[in-house]
C-alpha cells in the first residue's frame, strides 16, 4: 500500500481528472458511498442507536462527508450534519451535497457558534462524531472556533471517525498546533498519508481503513513510500533443505556486553538462534565474558575479546568464518568500543548490524567514508535519540520530518536504516522507505531493540548471496527484503507476546518465545500472496 504526501496527492487527483476523467462529482461519489459501507460496518460493531453526527467544513472533506451521510442515511442510520462555515463560506460542492443530503432525510443544520454543538450533544448525548472539517487541507493555527469545535467533538464523542485525517493534524508531518481530532478511526481517502504515522499525528488517527475511490492501478504501484506488508518479502520465501547442515544456515556472530549489560548480547543471540541461524557465537569483552556465560542458553557458542587491543589481530582475520555479524548490543561507550566497530567494517565482507553502541560511538561527520567504501551490506538500527547523536540534528526536527531525514542519510552513506519506533521506518539503498505501523506500548521494554538485532542478524546469515562476490548493489535487494522480514517479525512477536502477557508484563525474553507463532502467521500470509489470482 503507497503512502503519500499532500503534494503526491494533489497530482493523483490531477491525474484522474484530466488523463483518466474521473470527474469531481464522480470521486465525491465514490468516497460517500464507500466511506458510508465502511460506517454501517462500525455502527454494527459498536451498536452505535442515536444520529451519527457530522462535522462539515466548506471544502473538498466537507463535500465527502455530506455524500457519506447520504448513503449512510439510505443504509439506514439517522445521520444529522453540522455544516460550521456559512453559505457563503462553503464551496459549490458542498451546497450541491447539503441539498442532495436533506432530500435523503439528513438533517443539516449551518451553525457559527460553538454553544449550538455543545448544546446539542447535552439534550441528545454523542456516540459517533464524523469529521470532515478539514483533511489534509488545514491550514494551521485553526480559528478559535474551530479549536472550540474540537474540544466538544473530543469531550463528548464515544467514538470518533475523520475523514482523510483528523482535523487540526498537518498532512505531512503529522503536526498539530494546540490541538486536534482525536480520531478513534480513521477513513484515508485514496491512499494512507504520512501524517497518519509521524509525530503527533499517529496518537490522532487510531485504526487506519482506506476508502477505495477506483484510482487507477498504476498510481498504486509507483511512489517511494509504503506500509510493509507481506507482498513486500514473498519473493524470499523458500523452502529450508531438509538435508541440509547447519552450516548452510549461517554461522551469525553477536558482539556485544560490557559490566551489567550481557543480558543484551544474551537477548540478540536467542533470537538469531531462534529464526533459523544454524550457528550463533556470542562474544563480549574479556572482563565480562563470565558475567556473559550464566546468560545464554547451551546451544549458544562463546568468544571473548581482549581488553589489549595488541592482542585482536588473529580474531580480525578470523571473522570471514561468520555468515553475518551483529555489533553493539550492550557493548558501551568507549574509544575501544569505537575501534571494534571500524575494524568490523573495514576487515568484514559481508552482512553487518550496528546496533545500539555500535551507532553511538561513530558519527555521521567522521566515519562517512567507513560506510561508502564497504563493499558489504550493512544495516543501521538507530532509534530516534541514536540516529540525533550518529547526525548531529535536532531530533525535534527528525520526530517531524524522519523520512526526509532518513533518505538523506541513507544517501550519504549508501546503506540500510531502520528508524525505530512506534512507526518503523525501513530506508533502503534505492530511495523507498516502508513504514512498519505497528504501535505496541508492551515493546517499550529494556532488550527489545536486541531482540531485533538478533532476529536481523539471524536471517542475514541464512542469505549465503550476501558473501557471495556479486555487485553491492545486486546485494542490496536481498539485504533489504531481509531487513523487511525481520523487521515484520519482529512487531509480529510483540503483538503475540502482548496478547499472551499484556502490555505491562511482557518481556524481550516474551517477544523471543513469541517467534513460532510470528513465523505460523506470516508463513500464512506469504500463502495468501502466492495464491492470489489463482483458481
Amino acid at each position: 500500500m503507497r503512502i503519500v504526501s499532500t503534494n503526491e496527492m494533489l497530482e493523483i487527483e490531477r491525474l484522474t481528472r484530466e488523463e483518466y476523467k474521473l470527474s469531481e462529482d464522480l470521486n465525491i461519489e465514490l468516497i460517500g458511498n464507500n466511506g458510508a459501507k465502511l460506517l454501517h460496518r462500525l455502527i454494527g460493531d459498536y451498536d452505535f442507536s442515536r444520529e451519527a453526527i457530522f462535522l462539515i467544513g466548506k471544502g473538498h472533506n466537507g463535500a465527502d462527508g455530506l455524500a457519506m451521510a447520504r448513503h449512510l442515511s439510505n443504509l439506514g442510520h439517522k445521520a444529522r450534519a453540522f455544516v460550521l462555515f456559512t453559505e457563503s463560506e462553503c464551496y459549490s460542492e458542498v451546497m450541491k451535497q447539503v441539498d442532495m443530503a436533506r432530500a435523503y432525510g439528513v438533517n443539516v443544520n449551518f451553525i457559527q457558534d460553538s454553544s449550538n454543538l455543545s448544546g446539542y450533544f447535552d439534550q441528545m448525548g454523542c456516540e459517533l462524531v464524523v469529521d470532515c472539517i478539514f483533511g489534509t487541507g488545514v491550514q494551521l493555527p485553526m480559528s478559535n472556533f474551530m479549536y472550540e469545535v474540537v474540544e466538544i467533538a473530543n469531550d463528548y464523542a464515544e467514538h470518533i471517525v475523520a475523514i482523510d485525517i483528523a482535523s487540526g493534524v498537518e498532512g505531512d508531518t503529522g503536526l498539530i498546533q494546540g490541538q486536534a481530532i482525536n480520531a478513534h478511526t480513521t477513513f484515508a481517502i485514496g491512499f494512507p498519508k504520512m501524517g497518519h504515522y509521524i509525530s503527533e499525528g499517529a496518537k490522532h488517527s487510531g485504526d487506519i481503513y482506506t476508502i477505495d475511490v477506483g484510482y487507477p492501478k498504476s498510481l498504486n504501484d509507483v511512489g517511494d513510500k509504503f506500509l510493509l506488508k507481506p507482498e513486500h518479502m514473498v519473493d524470499l520465501v523458500g523452502t529450508r533443505d531438509k538435508f541440509g547442515d547447519k552450516r548452510e544456515f549461517g554461522h551469525s556472530l553477536i558482539l556485544g556486553g560490557s559490566h551489567g549489560l550481557t543480558g543484551a548480547p544474551a537477548l540478540a543471540s536467542q533470537a538469531s538462534l531462534r529464526v533459523g541461524s544454524g550457528v550463533v557465537t556470542a562474544a563480549t569483552w574479556e572482563s565480562q565474558y563470565q558475567e556473559m556465560i550464566p546468560r545464554l542458553t547451551p546451544e549458544i557458542m562463546t568468544g571473548y575479546l581482549p581488553m589489549d587491543v595488541s592482542k585482536w589481530s588473529p580474531l580480525i582475520k578470523g571473522l570471514d568464518q561468520y555468515s553475518s555479524i551483529v555489533i553493539g548490543p550492550g557493548l558501551a561507550r568507549s574509544s575501544r568500543s569505537r575501534r571494534l566497530v571500524l575494524e568490523v567494517l573495514n576487515n568484514y565482507d559481508g552482512p553487518v548490524v550496528l546496533d545500539a553502541d555500535a551507532i553511538n560511538v561513530l558519527s555521521l561527520k567522521e566515519d562517512k567514508n567507513v560506510f561508502t567504501m564497504r563493499n558489504a551490506p550493512t544495516v543501521l538500527t538507530p532509534h530516534f535519540g541514536e540516529f540525533s547523536r550518529f547526525t548531529g540534528m535536532d531530533v525535534e526536527e527528525l520526530e517531524l520530518k524522519p523520512v526526509k531525514y532518513l533518505k538523506e542519510l541513507v544517501d550519504m552513506i549508501n546503506c540500510t536504516v531502520v528508524l525505530k519506533g512506534p512507526c518503523t521506518y525501513l530506508g533502503c539503498s534505492d530511495g523507498s522507505v516502508f513504514f512498519n505501523y505497528s504501535p505496541n506500548d508492551g515493546m517499550a521494554t529494556g532488550g527489545a531493540g536486541d531482540v531485533l538485532a538478533g532476529i536481523l542478524g539471524g536471517l542475514l546469515a541464512q542469505e549465503s548471496s550476501l558473501k557471495s562476490k556479486n555487485r553491492l548493489t545486486n546485494k542490496y535487494d536481498v539485504f533489504n527484503k531481509t531487513t523487511a522480514v525481520a523487521i515484520y517479525l519482529h512487531s509480529l512477536s510483540g503483538r503475540f507476546a502482548a496478547d499472551k502477557y499484556g502490555v505491562r508484563a511482557m518481556s524481550a525474553q516474551a517477544i523471543i518465545n513469541s517467534l513460532p507463532n510470528a513465523f505460523k502467521v506470516l508463513d500464512e500470509d506469504f500463502d495468501a500472496v502466492l495464491n492470489q489470482g489463482r483458481v
